[in-house]
């Protein structure tokens, strides 16, 4: 897979002297840059174009999740927005006012906020994520960011930082200091979806290389099969990518493995076929759910998780697999209990971080 190279990279004057434009001059030097007072939201559309801009939201986030569904607990670290591989069922397309990549100039910033949330719950685990909404290691080459991330959370006793990704983009992870602290996760889906809705990500073998490559590096793992999605064959293909993902790496490297099945807001349904009209994705069985998003149905979603859970725990029966954002009902019905039983979702995973990679901060 290519690391994509923008034309354009226009920056606020702001975060000109930064890290990150810094980076980006270095690594791109045919790119025009651009240098200017501020960078409007709703910028029309140009493939070509990079914004890196100062940030003045919130940079530590909760997952988006809601009081309808179980929430997995996750923090979002907030580095920027939007993606360029353009897989058709991707929320982001109808989520933001702002179509081109962005990314956040004032890291330094960032990291501060980050360092003062951990020394102020030193007793609490910490999971955070940079790939909430864009790809955490899609512009990493060019930026560097993990360079600075990955020693960060290094020397934490308190926190573990997931970097999420549809690329193979990890060259410049293996040599650096993570200390165990870092878990680098892909996306997989069956080879079908990948070709038709994931058509500019990386391939499944060339993700699973990257994963193998990592956890020799002394990485753990985590993989996301969200969303499955109903298609002819779909047991077959989603059999082989699991078949293939234990023979790549092992088990045991694995912290955690999510599923969820694919959902939209009802508004993305006209994105997707206005975008994708060759896309089949949102014509299958849906309901409306409690959280206002369109789901396949009760009976769907619990074939695709069962399947998927029997093929997982036959590699490794102590593996942690969790749903993302469904209801005790199905919890029950795929797994015979629920996390509410067990703590909460949230302790669950914190459990497998401890388990798998020794992470538990003490308590007061």
């Amino acid at each position: 897979m290519r690391i994509p190279r923008p034309g354009i990279v226009r920056i606020e004057e702001a975060v000109a002297p930064g890290s990150v434009a810094n980076q980006l001059r270095k690594n791109l030097p045919e790119a025009v840059f651009e240098v200017v007072n501020k960078i409007p939201d709703g910028t029309p559309f140009d493939p070509r174009l990079l914004e890196v801009v100062e940030y003045r939201g919130r940079f530590l986030r909760q997952c988006p999740g809601t009081r309808h569904y179980l929430c997995c607990g996750y923090r979002i670290l907030h580095i920027g927005v939007q993606c360029s591989l353009e897989c058709t069922y991707c929320i982001l397309q109808a989520y933001f006012n702002q179509p081109n990549l962005r990314l956040f100039g004032n890291t330094d910033e960032m990291l501060q906020l980050l360092a003062d949330e951990l020394a102020s719950h030193p007793h609490e685990l910490h999971r955070f994520g940079t790939g909430e909404f864009t790809d955490s290691l899609l512009l990493d080459p060019l930026t560097g960011l993990s360079c600075r991330l990955v020693p960060f959370f290094a020397g934490r006793s308190n926190a573990i930082l997931e970097l999420k990704t549809k690329t193979d983009f990890i060259d410049q992870l293996l040599d650096l200091p993570h200390g165990g602290n870092s878990i680098v996760a892909w996306s997989l889906n069956s080879p079908t979806i990948r070709k038709s809705e994931e058509s500019r990500a990386a391939s499944i073998s060339e993700r699973l290389r990257a994963a193998r490559r990592c956890a020799e590096a002394g990485y753990k793992l985590a993989f996301h099969f969200d969303p499955l999605i109903e298609h002819p064959g779909w047991q077959a293909g989603y059999g082989d990518v699991l078949d293939r993902l234990f023979e790549a790496v092992d088990p045991g490297k694995i912290v955690y493995i999510s599923l969820g099945a694919f959902r939209f807001m009802p508004e993305l349904k006209s994105v997707i076929q206005a975008r994708h009209p060759r896309s089949r994705i949102v014509y299958g069985e849906f309901i409306r759910g409690l959280d206002g998003k369109m789901r396949y149905f009760r009976d769907i979603r619990v074939e695709l998780f069962r399947f998927m859970q029997e093929r997982i725990h036959r590699a490794d029966p102590d593996l942690c697999v969790y749903l993302c954002m469904e209801g005790e009902d199905i919890w029950r019905d795929v797994f015979g209990f629920s996390p509410e039983e067990r703590g909460g979702l949230p302790s669950m995973l914190d459990r497998a971080v401890h388990e798998r990679m020794g992470i538990a901060p003490g308590k007061p």
